[in-house]
């Protein structure tokens, strides 16, 4: 059973790197993300509008 599941992550990554070309792709999509996520934060706090962009 480990290793069904362990074979299912590994195919789950793949898939997701693969989607996004090259691991600096990847990494450039988690920090849009994150400054999505961080936007939000921010006008949730201030009381802003989420529509602008940095």
């Amino acid at each position: 059973m480990k290793k069904f599941f362990a074979i299912l992550l590994v195919t789950m990554l793949a898939s997701s790197l693969s989607a996004c070309n090259t691991v600096k792709g990847f990494g450039k999509d988690v920090e849009r993300g994150g400054e999505k996520v961080q936007d939000t934060s921010d006008a949730a706090r201030t009381g802003g509008s989420t529509g602008g962009s940095k």
